[in-house]
């Protein structure tokens, strides 16, 4: 599945344009809603009106806090991997901060990380799906502060060894590389996207605030998106990713432990949307979710986040 990184000079300026396109779009549409600007030099960190919304509802609770930063930390994965496959660079790069509590660790990533799309509407989706986990990222540092708490700091990233090694433990062979090309690209966000849906879902019964519970949402509505637009294009792809996709679920499957995972395909026919017998979206625990990540079960650093999620669950 490992194939040569190309594109010019001139593709990879035009993905960069495109993403600063896409800010410049959600900076206007923010603004309409009083919820702040940003683009890709310039990033206001939330809108006056949403810090004011967390920082006078009641009293942080420090669970509450503890499961923002838990998924701060699985946003700052979600934003480094988009970013950098659509502009090369990272969060820092884009302004969006990194620091906090806990120590900002290295994202360790192939030098030239941008994907060379050659497909116009991947990039587009690409770009889209880029500039909304940046601002998710945004969005929970400035509502962690607002409500009195710190936000975690990036933790070290592995954007490398660790799509290698999730792959050859999926049966898919060795040296994957999601950065080769789109649809390689593709099979690292599927990766990813299911796990955050799961994950908002398995943290909701865990926050008192209805304030944070509401946002909460919201992102995982957003996030719910992003898994469709995925689950969809690896459908429409067919045979090979198809199969890649159902050894990714196993994958997933195997490092939690707990068998509720489903690939794109079930009994023969398209599966896009992952549900259960009542259609309702499944949840996973935080250990679920940190076995998924660390591609270990019981493990407390490693895969993904080779140092360990910085915060109170981790």
């Amino acid at each position: 599945m490992k194939s040569p990184l190309s594109g010019s000079a001139s593709s990879r300026r035009a993905t960069t344009d495109l993403l600063a396109d896409r800010h410049e779009s959600r900076r206007s549409a923010l603004k309409k809603l009083g919820l702040g600007a940003f683009g890709l030099g310039s990033i206001v960190l939330g809108g006056r009106e949403a810090r004011a919304g967390f920082a006078s509802a009641s009293a942080a609770d420090p669970t509450d806090v503890a499961v923002l930063n838990f998924a701060l930390n699985l946003e700052y994965l979600e934003a480094e991997y988009y970013l950098r496959a659509v502009t090369g660079m990272g969060i820092e790069a884009a302004g969006g901060g990194v620091d906090g509590a806990g120590t900002a660790g290295e994202v360790v990533v192939k030098t030239n990380s941008q994907v060379p799309f050659t497909n116009a509407a991947f990039q587009q989706y690409a770009a889209e799906i880029a500039a909304d986990e940046l601002a998710h990222v945004i969005f929970l540092r400035a509502a962690i502060t607002a409500a009195g708490g710190v936000p975690a700091a990036r933790p070290a990233l592995n954007l490398r060894e660790s799509f290698a090694a999730a792959a050859q433990a999926a049966g898919l062979g060795a040296g994957f590389d999601p950065f080769a090309d789109e649809v390689s690209f593709m099979l690292g966000a599927f990766v990813f996207e299911d796990v955050g849906v799961a994950a908002y879902k398995g943290a909701s019964p865990l926050i008192s605030n209805k304030t944070f519970l509401e946002a909460a949402a919201g992102i995982l509505g957003v996030e719910a998106y992003h898994s469709g637009i995925v689950r969809t294009l690896l459908f429409q792809l067919g045979g090979t990713a198809q199969t890649a996709a159902q050894a990714i679920s196993d994958l997933r499957d195997a490092a939690s432990g707990v068998e509720k995972d489903q690939g794109i395909i079930v009994g023969g026919m398209a599966n896009l949307v992952p549900t259960d017998a009542n259609g309702i979206a499944f949840s996973r625990s935080t250990r679920e979710v940190l076995d998924i990540v660390y591609l270990g079960s019981g493990a407390t650093q490693g895969g993904f986040f080779p140092a360990g999620l910085n915060g109170d669950i981790k």
